[in-house]
C-alpha cells in the first residue's frame, strides 16, 4: 500500500481545521508550545472573544477569567493535574491524566459580563514518537442545569416554613465545623434555643399565628448572624440551634443575648405566657472543647432545659462545653 502524497496530508490537516472550527460544541486547540492553535466559532460565541485575538497566543485564559491562571489544558500540557482539586469545583482524571481530564468551575466569562457554569474536558493528542504535539479542550454551558441543582439542594436543606437550614443541614454543618475546629486546633460553640410556652401561645392563638411567630423568631435569630460562618437552623418544632465557627464560650453568650434582645424587641404578644406579656426565648449555650457533635448538642441541651428551669427568658451556659456536670452560668433578660 503506498503511503499518502504530501498533497494528501495537507488536504486532510486543512479539512480536519475547518471541521474543528465548525463544530458546534465550543472548542480549542493548543498547540506544542502553548499556544493557541484552534479557536473555534462556537468558542467565540461562548466567550464573546474572536479567534483573532487569542490564535498564536497563549491568552485563552482571556475567554473565561479576569485575571490570569490556567484552564483545563494548560494543566493537562504542564502535567499539572495535582492542581484540579485547587482550581476546579469538580473534576476527574484517568489514568493520570494520559488520556484527559474533566472539570466542571464557575467561569466570569469577561468580555461577555456574565457568569457561567461550564462543564470542560481536555484531552491530549500525541505524535507518533509518543510526545504530547497538542491539547483540544472542548467546553459546555450547563448553566441552566447548575442553577437548578442549586435550586433543589436549597430546597433540600431548608426548612419550608422559616427559610432557616433544617435539621439535615444542621447535622452535616455541625459535624464539618467539628472536624475542621480539630484541623484548625479552634473552637465552636452551639446555642439550643426554646420559644418559651410555645404549645400555650400556639393554644391560645391558633396555629396560623403559631406559623407567623415561627416565622419572625427565625428572622430575628438571623439578623444577629453577623459573619458569614454562623449559622442557624430549625432544629425541630418551636427549638432553633446555631453554630458559631471559631467562638469560644463567652462569644456565644454575646451572640445569645443579641438573640434575646431581638426577639425582646418583636414585643410578639404571648398572652398565655407566666413570665412576660410577649414571646420570649430559653437559651442554652456550649462550646466544644475536642468531644464530637452528640457531646455538644447533649451540653447545649442540658444548658437550655437549665434556663427553662431557672425561670425561662434567659440565657445559661454549660461550662466544660462536653456535657459534663458544671456550674451553669444564668443570664436573664429584663422582662
Amino acid at each position: 500500500m503506498r503511503p499518502p502524497d504530501q498533497s494528501t496530508i495537507v488536504q486532510d490537516h486543512v479539512f480536519a481545521i475547518r471541521l474543528m472550527e465548525h463544530l458546534v460544541v465550543p472548542t480549542f486547540v493548543l498547540d506544542a508550545q502553548g499556544h493557541v492553535l484552534i479557536w473555534n466559532r462556537a468558542c467565540e460565541r461562548l466567550t464573546g472573544v474572536p479567534a483573532k485575538e487569542v490564535v498564536g497566543t497563549s491568552e485563552h485564559w482571556r475567554g473565561f477569567y479576569e485575571s490570569r491562571r490556567p484552564c483545563l489544558a494548560d494543566l493537562l500540557f504542564e502535567g499539572k493535574s495535582e492542581e484540579l482539586a485547587t482550581l476546579y469545583a469538580q473534576h476527574s482524571l484517568t489514568t493520570s491524566g494520559f488520556f484527559g481530564l474533566s472539570a466542571e468551575n464557575w467561569c466570569a466569562m469577561p468580555r461577555l459580563g456574565v457568569r457561567r457554569y461550564l462543564a470542560i474536558d481536555a484531552g491530549p493528542i500525541y505524535a507518533e514518537n509518543g510526545e504530547l504535539s497538542a491539547v483540544v479542550e472542548t467546553v459546555r454551558d450547563i448553566t441552566v442545569q447548575k442553577q437548578a441543582q442549586i435550586a433543589l439542594e436549597g430546597l433540600a436543606s431548608s426548612d419550608g416554613l422559616t427559610g432557616l437550614a433544617n435539621r439535615r443541614m444542621f447535622d452535616q454543618t455541625l459535624e464539618q465545623e467539628l472536624r475542621r475546629a480539630r484541623r484548625d486546633r479552634s473552637s465552636v460553640s452551639l446555642l439550643m434555643l426554646d420559644i418559651d410556652f410555645f404549645k400555650a401561645f400556639n393554644d391560645c392563638a391558633g396555629h396560623q399565628k403559631g406559623d407567623q411567630c415561627l416565622r419572625q423568631v427565625a428572622g430575628a435569630i438571623a439578623d444577629q448572624m453577623l459573619r458569614s460562618g454562623d449559622f442557624a437552623a430549625r432544629y425541630g418544632g418551636e427549638e432553633f440551634a446555631v453554630i458559631l465557627p471559631a467562638t469560644s464560650r463567652d462569644g456565644a453568650v454575646t451572640v445569645a443575648d443579641r438573640i434575646l434582645a431581638s426577639v425582646d424587641a418583636l414585643r410578639l404578644p404571648h398572652p398565655a405566657s407566666p413570665v412576660a406579656r410577649h414571646v420570649t426565648l430559653s437559651i442554652g449555650v456550649a462550646a466544644a472543647t475536642g468531644g464530637g457533635a452528640p457531646e455538644l448538642i447533649e451540653a447545649a441541651d442540658a444548658a437550655l432545659y437549665r434556663a427553662k428551669h431557672e425561670g425561662r427568658n434567659r440565657v445559661c451556659v454549660d461550662e466544660t462545653g462536653e456535657g459534663q456536670a458544671a456550674p451553669i452560668i444564668p443570664l436573664k433578660r429584663a422582662i
